[in-house]
């Protein structure tokens, strides 16, 4: 009896720890893709940043130019 009490405990262990170990991994590419989105955010405000400044001077030096054949 004490024998199946043992074996009955060690495979309860076993698949607890299983379903541990599972939950862990998937909680680990969660924040892995957290991190990936969050990236993918911050570079695409980069660029819009980026492109705004762009415009923002093409359109100042096309007023400066502008004043000069006035």
């Amino acid at each position: 009896m004490k024998k199946l009490l043992t074996l009955l405990f060690a495979v309860a262990l076993t698949f607890s720890l299983t379903a541990f170990a599972q939950d862990a991994g998937s909680a680990g590419s969660a924040s892995t893709t957290q991190t990936t989105k969050a990236e993918k955010k911050a570079a695409k405000k980069e660029k819009k940043a980026n492109k705004k400044a762009a415009k923002k001077a093409k359109k100042e030096s096309k007023e400066a130019g502008g004043d000069m054949n006035k």
